[in-house]
């Protein structure tokens, strides 16, 4: 076996330079190739290829100085990004796609486009060169007749370019759309992330419906519940004394009377919590200015809603805003809420804002994970600002429709 020389060294290490300056410059060509082409086809034939890329896994790096790329370990951050991007563009199917059209688009432009430019550059080449060619026709009188008939023969073949030019175009989209959307694809994996999170928004909608039914469950048995059967046991008590003491029984159907009382205000509590009555009889507004009423702090209610909301997404929004004028009087210290509610193009936005001491983050347990996942029921998403110092804003914004026909567009201070 014969050993490879200092040049063929060379020529070898010039050619893996060579390949990776190639992959570098290619990379760019393969996504704006694949992108004008999108663009054009949307813009001429009015076919729209959606493209969904899957995710790159973040560079990290280990205790040693190794960069992780997700597949395997490098030294120098640089090669680990190049490999990285190299193992994710022949696993990603939309990037594999791209590539494959990067060879096969300038051999559809040859077969299909060109034959029709060439037909638009040679019947007006045809026609243009007529009066200063001195070219005869079989039949035909040299001089005007021969002019007329190269016009008519240039014509012709300017008719024929455009009759077949729009065929050709629509061959060339449906030949991109097989191969950077077959059948689809982007659209299949759009649809499949949306099944995706709709099962998830679905499974923890009803884990949150499971645990509000074992918290009513709880508080009708230590509450409501336990005051009952006491009552019932007074009862039976009295009963007992109506003969032999009747001071006695006088005084425990009192405290009987008092428990009966109690019991019906923890099941209004309850029920309260549940669905308020004003919520259901009065709307969104009314029912978040009732809370500002009963709230600690300083608030004021902004709400602009020509209509109603659908009734789940009444619920959903009140109770977010109750949790979170909660959180404003447990946890930031602050002393003014305000809370603005608003409709607009179908959609409804509810923004809460206080003046403490700001520096909220969602993992420090502050119930915005639980807002997130009841907003995420109906299509709705949540942001916040919290910096350290204040003031805190939280936006939720979701798609709603309006029902009641009924304006409401006031401020009022709680």
């Amino acid at each position: 076996m014969a050993f490879l020389g200092s040049s063929d060294v060379a020529a070898l290490i010039s050619m893996g330079l060579a390949g990776l300056a190639g992959i570098g410059l290619a990379a760019p060509a393969v996504r704006l190739n694949a992108g004008w082409t999108r663009s054009q086809v949307e813009r001429w034939c009015r076919v729209r290829m959606a493209v969904s890329y899957t995710n790159r896994p973040p560079l990290e790096v280990d205790s040693r100085g190794y960069w992780w790329t997700g597949y395997s370990y490098h030294r120098s951050r640089s090669v680990a990004r190049l490999a990285q991007l190299v193992h994710w563009s022949l696993r990603d199917p939309a990037t594999r796609a791209e590539m494959v059209w990067l060879v096969v688009n300038p051999a559809a432009v040859l077969a299909l486009i060109c034959p029709v430019l060439c037909l638009f550059v040679g019947g007006a080449a045809f026609g243009l060169s007529a009066p200063f060619d001195s070219r005869t026709y079989t039949g035909v009188q040299e001089g005007m007749g021969s002019l007329l008939v190269s016009l008519l023969i240039s014509a012709g073949i300017l008719l024929v370019a455009v009759a077949i030019l729009p065929y050709a175009l629509n061959v060339h989209a449906d030949l991109a759309r097989r191969v950077l959307d077959p059948q689809g694809r982007a659209s299949n994996i759009q649809l499949t992330r949306r099944v995706a999170e709709l099962t998830e928004t679905r499974a923890e909608a009803v884990g949150d419906q499971a645990a509000e039914l074992r918290r009513i469950e709880r508080d009708l048995h230590d509450g409501a519940q336990a005051r009952l059967v006491a009552i019932g046991m007074t009862l039976g008590t009295i009963e007992h004394l109506l003969d032999s003491d009747p001071a006695a029984a006088r005084q425990l159907l009192a405290e009987a009377r008092q428990s009966s009382a109690k019991a019906l205000q923890e099941l209004r509590d309850l029920v309260r919590g549940i669905h308020p009555p004003v919520l259901a009889e009065r709307g969104l507004g009314d029912a978040v200015r009732a809370l500002a009423l009963d709230s600690a702090q300083d608030t004021e209610v902004t709400v602009s809603l020509p209509a109603r909301p659908e009734a789940p997404v009444e619920a959903a929004v009140y109770f977010s805003i109750s949790e979170l004028m909660a959180n404003a009087a447990k946890h930031s210290g602050a002393q003014h809420v305000w809370v603005d509610i608003l409709y607009r193009a179908g959609r409804l936005r509810v923004t809460v804002t206080d003046d403490g001491r700001g520096g909220v983050a969602p993992e420090r347990g502050s119930g915005l994970r639980g807002i997130e996942r009841r907003l995420g029921t109906f299509d709705g998403v949540l942001s916040l600002g919290s910096p350290q110092g204040g003031p805190t804003t939280i936006t939720m914004e979701l798609p709603c429709a309006l029902s009641s026909p009924r304006t409401s567009t006031s401020f009022e201070k709680g």
